[in-house]
């Protein structure tokens, strides 16, 4: 009975009163509330991940524009592997896994 009065006491104190309907409006019903926070903090998590992600593949770029620029044997290989580019006298052909949709040129 006695936790009964005490807050009730509580309650009719008018600074505790209005400290706590702000933080319940703080935290349930703002444009910016708990959940809004956490699906935002969620969201970055994946942009991190994401831009983890892109800066690996700039890096690999980059290393592949280097190589191209200065390795003949790497600029003819690539060429020869994606562009399906060949020499004269050569003939190409395109091989293509039916399991895994990828295909590979071979060269004669």
């Amino acid at each position: 009975m006695k936790k009964y009065f005490f807050i009730a006491a509580l309650l009719k104190n008018k600074y505790i009163l209005s400290v706590l309907i702000f933080t319940l409006w703080l935290c349930f019903f703002d444009r910016n509330d708990m959940f809004t926070q956490w699906d935002r903090k969620k969201e970055l998590e994946k942009l991190e991940t994401s831009k983890a992600y892109y800066q690996a593949e700039i890096e690999t770029t980059k290393k592949d524009l280097n190589d191209l620029e200065y390795d003949q044997t790497f600029f003819e290989k690539y060429a020869r592997e994606n562009f399906y580019l060949k020499r004269p006298h050569e003939e190409v052909f395109i091989v293509e896994d039916t399991l895994s949709g990828k295909s590979n040129p071979t060269i004669q």
